[in-house]
């Protein structure tokens, strides 16, 4: 199992977008804006549900990877840290998921 994680990777993703568009795609993907990050982040997304649907165990690895780098570019792009998605998760674990959703305003 790789010791690899989240973390590491929102610390990579955020060195990288400091770093020079000419080396480093996730400026790219910044300098182009939050929707832009945003719209691939739903494309992502959209792979990763056909992957699941399709029973593609490798694919669905492979776009579920793509997935999480692209919302770590998305919440760097809007300026929030991993740390406080971890927190607001840290926050729901007192309660089941229903309850959860439940609590939460409609909208």
């Amino acid at each position: 199992m790789s010791t690899f994680t989240i973390s590491d990777l929102a610390q990579r993703v955020h060195a990288r977008a400091t770093a020079s568009a000419t080396s480093s795609y996730t400026r790219q993907l910044i300098d182009k804006g939050v929707a832009h990050c945003a719209r691939k982040l739903g494309e992502e997304a959209v792979e990763c549900v056909i992957a699941a649907v399709n029973d593609d165990r490798d694919r669905l690895i492979a776009e579920a990877a793509d997935l999480v780098y692209h919302l770590l570019v998305v919440l760097e792009a809007r300026g929030v840290a991993l740390a406080e998605v971890e927190t607001a998760l840290a926050g729901r674990t007192g309660m089941s998921g229903l309850a959860e959703k439940a609590s939460r305003p409609p909208g």
